[in-house]
């Protein structure tokens, strides 16, 4: 189960007794964790009181201490106490040497070599030392005087005399700069300005442009460096600390970490382990990022794992769509499994720990398992016969007892501070058929219960989840150590939150089940099966999610303009240009005459080379064209370059076209159509450039499209704070335009492609497109609200 070990009480004397000083001492005392460390090495020093020097070093050990290497602490305190090992420099390297050898036994030579024992270094060495350094930085020092960095002068002499005295080293070097530089002046007096470090902002900050990008860090380049090796899995997890002061240390002992090497063949094994009640959202990419993306960066496996413990939850449609959408996103699983598969393995391991003491059979109601929880009191079934739960269990098993009158609970520490060690529910009975494992079973693991232990069966070498499991942890480890089972390397990162949008999958189910929005792949929705039909791709998500970077400290809420950024920059890359009017404004060109049509060349790329034909497409122009409402207005002012009474424009690929009249409707405000004279010659330069359509032939009307054009779901930046979260949608979040005009080369767009319609954004061919009626969904608009630099 791990190492135990009691937590005597300490008294601030004591400390103060070891030389601490009366802050450290305070701060230890709050913090159980230290206090019981901190017992345990003065029991083990033997010692009531030391000088200063000694005593730090003590409550280093006792903060710092590698707890898979506990067997060789004692040796280490001697160490101390006999001043071998008398500097924090040496402490390091013994430190760091305990926690590569773990609990194997101590080869004392290769100990006392890696820790400098017996190493003198003289004041003479240090001063020489000293000389040469400063003797090698003298330009820079010359330069900044006494603002030279001279905690960088004092690490350059310990690279060279890692066991010399630092204190030592330091007054040698303060000495050495007063001789070369002599007194202070008033400049040196006066201290660098420091850059100002912002305020952590709930809402992550604008990017703004800058002039020279740092270069970018090994994490940024490669993310998944922050994790450990498989054979590195020796270390203690965690340390579950009990209510009676008992400590449980959870770590692999060397047989089962070797025994576990030997059937991965030492391959990273993740797993990526959605339950099957719902479409996937965004959040789920960052999982897929990083669990599918460091085994691939590893060359390991990632299993796709459904954690289908609750029967009544899961849909045969969820887990297609999932399995979908995890290719789509360019992962490929290397196995696709069910916590069901394992359902007999959980079961005989439960009655295991029954059998051990540390789980029972209880009758209580889940309100009263919430009031003795609050209370921190014992089940009254807590303490009943093992014999007795056995047979229960067995009779749970067997369909006899009721749903709802019992449960088989882990039997953990119900006093605890942590509310997830409060006896945790292993099994409930369900008298529901399973969609995987069909009727076998009416009795159904916890989620708490069984991710950790097929997490184990699966030989999972690293079990990667979001920050809200972090609490969860000890629970997660106290089962399998009670168990004696291989232990995963557990690392929980930051939830992605984006702003505008909802991403809980209650929240998601309601919006789709009350039809606020339409289906799971709504555009509207940050759901992956939304984001596809809006005309996102997997790789655009991919780099996003690589961008924001996979932390632990990260909580703030993304601007959703960030996701933008990334989608606008591949689609710029991919997406052909062309043209679509979406509110046509008719314009009749007077002196074209009847019937003429010229076939022009509209550029489907901005860099299009005139002899590369594919990278052109026909535009017809004609005597009746079509341009936006928005490009005319009555009044013309300086900082206007659309179309007005008198004024020209360029129409895109064509020729400039000057307004020479306006036709009105009924009302002074209904303008139907708009008489204009086109300049052949080209040789008027307007500045305004005009995207345009125009019928194709004479009297045929331009191919029609409907246009759907969407906004931000909800008006908030965080609408899952909010209580009334439904009355924040955004009514204008989706409008759809049913007229809208294309050049005739779109005509042929299927599903799937994506073209930057010019001056309006970016748009893909919807799902409920057909050759006779083609429909369009805006992905991304082309401004770029999140800034020029966008993110590294």
């Amino acid at each position: 189960m791990g190492s135990r070990g009691d937590a005597p009480k300490l008294r601030l004397e004591t400390l103060l007794a070891l030389g601490l000083d009366q802050r450290t001492a305070e701060n230890a005392l709050v913090n159980s964790k230290v206090t019981a460390n901190l017992a345990a090495v003065i029991a083990e020093a033997g010692i009531s009181g030391c000088d200063k020097s000694v005593g730090n070093l003590l409550y280093s050990v006792a903060t710092k201490y590698p707890t898979n290497a506990l067997v060789h602490r004692p040796v280490l305190i001697n160490y101390i106490l006999s001043t071998k090992i008398k500097n924090p420099a040496q402490l390091d390297a013994a430190l760091s040497f305990l926690t590569n050898i773990g609990p194997d036994s101590l080869d004392v030579k290769k100990f006392e070599e890696a820790c400098g024992v017996g190493v003198v270094v003289s004041i003479e060495e240090i001063k020489s030392t000293v000389a040469e350094v400063l003797k090698e930085n003298m330009e820079a020092i010359m330069e900044q005087r006494y603002h030279i960095n001279v905690g960088n002068l004092c690490g350059q002499v310990r690279k060279r005399h890692p066991w010399g005295d630092a204190k030592a080293t330091k007054e040698e070097i303060d000495k050495r700069l007063a001789e070369i530089l002599g007194p202070k002046t008033e400049a040196d007096n006066i201290k660098p300005m420091k850059k100002k470090k912002e305020k952590p902002a709930k809402v992550e900050e604008k990017k703004v442009a800058a002039t020279t990008a740092a270069p970018p860090s090994e994490e940024e380049l490669n993310p998944y460096t922050i994790f450990p090796q498989p054979e590195e899995n020796f270390k203690v997890h965690t340390e579950i600390f009990f209510s009676n002061g008992d400590i449980w240390r959870a770590h692999n002992t060397k047989e089962i970490l070797e025994k576990h090497l030997k059937a991965t063949g030492g391959k990273v094994m993740t797993r990526f382990p959605p339950e099957p009640n719902g479409y996937l959202h965004i959040g789920h990419a960052k999982a897929m990022f990083i669990d599918f993306g460091l085994a691939k960066e590893r060359n390991g496996h990632c299993y796709l794992r459904f954690d289908d413990t609750n029967p009544e939850a899961e849909k045969k449609e969820y887990i297609d769509h999932i399995q979908e959408i995890v290719s789509w996103m360019g992962w490929e699983p290397y196995k696709v499994t069910y916590t069901s598969d394992y359902f007999q393995d959980l079961y005989d391991h439960a009655v295991e720990l029954i059998r051990k003491g540390l789980a029972y059979v209880d009758h209580q109601t889940a309100e009263e398992i919430k009031e003795y929880r609050e209370k921190k009191m014992n089940s009254p079934w807590r303490d009943r016969p093992i014999e007795e739960s056995l047979k229960l269990f067995e009779d749970m098993r067997r369909g006899l007892i009721a749903e709802g009158a019992a449960t088989l609970r882990m039997k953990q520490d119900m006093q605890n501070e942590n509310k997830n060690m409060s006896d945790l529910i292993a099994y409930r009975i369900k008298f529901t058929p399973h969609p995987h494992a069909g009727d076998k079973w009416c009795i159904y693991p916890s989620y708490d219960y069984a991710h950790c232990m097929v997490d184990s069966i699966e030989n999972v070498t690293h079990s990667l989840c979001t920050l809200e499991f972090d609490i969860r942890r000890p629970s997660y480890y106290w089962v399998l150590a009670a168990l004696g089972l291989y232990q995963p390397y557990v690392w929980e990162y930051s939830r992605l939150n984006i702003s505008n949008t909802v991403m809980s999958k209650r929240k998601l189910n309601r919006l789709v089940t009350e039809k606020w929005v339409d289906g799971w792949d709504d555009p509207r929705l940050l759901t992956l099966a939304g984001l596809r039909r809006r005309g996102v791709s997997s790789t655009a998500i991919n780099s996003f999610i690589r961008g924001i970077g996979i932390t632990r400290s990260d909580n703030s809420l993304i601007r959703v303009d960030r996701l933008e950024y990334h989608i606008r920059e591949e689609l710029n890359k991919t997406a052909p240009r062309t043209m679509v009017v979406l509110r046509p404004l008719k314009v009749v060109i007077t002196n074209l005459e009847e019937g003429k049509v010229l076939d022009l060349d509209g550029k489907m790329w901005p860099d299009a080379p005139a002899e590369d034909a594919s990278s052109y497409y026909k535009v017809p122009f004609s005597r009746t064209v079509y341009i936006e409402k928005t490009d005319f207005r009555l009044k013309d002012s300086k900082d206007y370059y659309g179309l007005a009474p008198g004024k020209s424009a360029l129409l895109r690929y064509a020729f400039p076209i000057k307004c020479t009249d306006v036709i009105y409707g009924d009302n002074p405000d209904d303008i139907v159509e708009i008489r204009a004279e086109y300049d052949p010659s080209k040789t008027s330069k307007p500045k305004g450039v005009l995207h345009w359509v125009a019928e194709p032939a004479p009297g045929v009307e331009p191919l029609k499209l409907e246009v759907r054009l969407f906004e931000k779901l909800f008006k908030s930046e965080n609408p899952a704070e909010l209580e009334d979260w439904l009355g924040d949608l955004n009514p204008h979040s989706k409008e759809v335009i049913k007229g809208a005009y294309a050049v005739p080369s779109l005509a042929s767009a299927v599903l799937g492609d994506k073209f930057q319609f010019e001056r309006l954004g970016y748009f893909a061919v919807d799902t409920d497109s057909t050759p006779e009626k083609l429909v369009f969904n805006r992905t991304v608009t082309l401004r770029d609200s999140y800034g020029k630099a966008g993110p590294k």
